[in-house]
């Protein structure tokens, strides 16, 4: 073992989530030794690092689910937490527009989702939207004043720091590699050495279903990795877009579509499409890895997902290799995009936690273990919602963490 030590808390896993969750540990156990381990040699480097840095509102999602729930709340905190420690960020709010007849009925559905999750949420006319994106061509629209934009990478930082001023102990390039379990105790084999915990949390992301069942856990789902693709305004053409312009969501497909961002630092982003990735933290579509691919392949659920969203996987594949499609795409919300307008940008990767049956965890999925929580499925909008999760698995250990196995958040 490192040091003969036993820490209270071992948190696996060094995005905006792992670090949340430590950081609530340590204000709720100011006297507990807690240790995070990140494989890569910097902090938020997967999901929290590439993802398109907005503070979601919580529109989406199922009314009285973790999601809706956590985001709401975390929307608030997050732009609370960026106040108190002078982070960059702003609550610009954002339009969801229909662009055809066939769209307005599910955008009247949203905007009473919007309302079932207590938003402030109001209906536009085209006239309207066009009041906040000049250059936007539609039928109608919603307007979502809570959604803003932060550098999440930014957030994740200060989360370290707080961590390290409680007295907290972080590694970086400390990968977890086999997971042993005694009477009361755990013990994490690691590249680096060997750490002992009363409790281990999982927050490793793309990992997380590997690290579950490295535990003896099963995860309940397996991580599919799919790879957002985006393109960026030139400088040139960032005046198209004032904010954030979203699509109304196909239902029956379970990504949000292409839209614009305009980020933190006034750049625009446009996209993302959605693609399977070959390779887990493969943010190039010429990433491979053959174990990774090789378990999606031979997961029967994975050909269940892909024969239900076939039209609409071919089409992200298109736009993945298209740019002309991929501006059409964007030409549905701005006319006025031409390919001259866009160049690539960075991609990032969204690990989707998928069901044996072939359907899409929809929710945030916590499962509990031998003195153990682990996080097996928190994508978007995880960042926006990485105080809330913090304070939900911090509420489930409670008072008596040896016990949090009994637990369910």
């Amino acid at each position: 073992m490192n040091n003969n030590l036993t820490y209270d808390f071992a948190i696996v896993g060094g995005g905006i989530v792992g670090l949340a969750t430590a950081m609530t540990l340590g204000d709720c156990y100011p006297d507990a030794k807690i240790l995070v381990l990140e494989k890569e040699n910097d902090w938020a480097s997967h999901q929290t690092g590439n993802n398109s840095g907005v503070i979601h509102s919580g529109i989406y999602y199922k009314p009285g689910s973790f999601k809706a729930r956590f985001c709401r709340e975390g929307s608030r905190s997050m732009v609370e937490f960026c106040q108190q420690h002078d982070i960059p960020h702003e609550v610009c709010g954002k339009v969801i527009i229909a662009t055809t007849t066939a769209q307005l009925p599910l955008l009247d559905n949203l905007y009473e989702r919007g309302i079932a999750n207590g938003l402030g949420v109001r209906k536009l006319s085209a006239a309207e939207v066009a009041e906040y994106e000049p250059h936007v061509s539609c039928l109608a629209g919603i307007h979502v004043p809570t959604t803003g934009i932060v550098d999440y990478k930014k957030v994740a930082q200060k989360y370290v720091e707080i961590i390290q001023a409680q007295g907290g102990e972080l590694k970086l390039g400390t990968k977890v590699e086999r997971i042993r379990h005694t009477s009361n105790r755990t013990v994490l084999d690691t590249n680096s050495g060997s750490f002992e915990t009363k409790f281990t949390i999982n927050c490793a992301g793309l990992q997380s279903d590997r690290i579950a069942k490295k535990s003896g856990v099963d995860p309940q789902a397996k991580i599919v990795p799919f790879r957002g693709e985006y393109y960026e305004l030139v400088p040139e053409k960032r005046y198209l877009v004032k904010g954030l312009i979203y699509p109304v969501p196909n239902p029956a497909f379970p990504f949000l579509g292409v839209h614009f961002t305009r980020m933190i630092d006034g750049s625009v982003h446009a996209g993302p499409n959605a693609v399977l990735s070959f390779k887990r933290e493969g943010y190039h579509k010429t990433d491979f890895d053959f174990k990774d691919l090789a378990e999606v392949l031979t997961y029967p659920a994975f050909w269940k997902l892909a024969a239900k969203h076939a039209d609409e996987g071919i089409k992200e594949i298109v736009r993945s290799w298209s740019k002309a499609a991929f501006v059409r795409s964007l030409q549905q919300l701005i006319p006025e995009v031409r390919e001259q307008d866009v160049v690539p940008t960075h991609a990032g990767v969204r690990a989707q936690a998928l069901k044996a049956d072939g359907s899409l965890v929809d929710d945030f999925l916590l499962v509990p273990g031998k003195n153990a929580m682990h996080v097996c499925n928190a994508p978007s909008p995880a960042a926006t919602s990485s105080l809330e999760i913090g304070k939900a698995i911090v509420a489930a250990i409670s008072q008596s963490p040896s016990q949090a196995n009994t637990v369910k958040v």
